[in-house]
């Protein structure tokens, strides 16, 4: 009878064993997977970024020389030209988290949370069960990409 215990408990480790082998490789798989497309994402975001940065370039050239020529002075077009970079830059930083932060962030969740919509992904096809007559808790908001403005993300951490 021992020897069927010792024989149980032998097989039941190598059994539990093997499966956190397994785990670990999935979830180091799963990680690879979510870090390639975070290092896509990023870039082709970066060539989009830099291609932006040319095409403004160039246009700033050419708005320069045109206004240059315009009034006779190229001093005058390029001034105005740079003017118009800095009036661009101005309104830049004021709309920065509605114009630029918020889609970035929106984006990579999204990118990055996509597979995790689909039922079964890391346990999350076992619903938990409410008691009877109170609805159900969420601990996420129904988008995955939501990202919460600073205000209430304020104002929950500080009470």
């Amino acid at each position: 009878m021992e020897d069927n215990f010792s024989n149980y408990f032998n097989q039941t480790g190598k059994v539990a064993k093997e499966y956190l082998e397994t785990r670990l490789d999935l979830i180091k798989l799963q990680a690879a997977g979510k870090l390639s497309k975070a290092l896509g994402l990023f870039f082709s975001l970066t060539m989009a970024f830099l291609l932006f940065f040319f095409v403004i370039v160039f246009l700033g050239m050419v708005v320069g020389f045109w206004i240059g020529e315009m009034t006779g002075s190229f001093t005058i077009g390029f001034s105005c030209a740079a003017g118009l970079f800095v009036l661009l830059f101005l309104v830049l930083l004021f709309f920065r988290k509605p114009l630029i932060q918020r889609p970035l962030g929106k984006l990579l969740l999204a990118e990055l949370l996509d597979e995790m919509a689909e039922p079964g992904v890391l346990g999350q096809d076992e619903e938990e069960e409410a008691p009877a007559g109170e609805p159900k808790a969420s601990a996420e908001p129904e988008d995955p990409a939501y990202v919460p403005d600073e205000e209430a993300t304020e104002s929950t951490s500080k009470g």
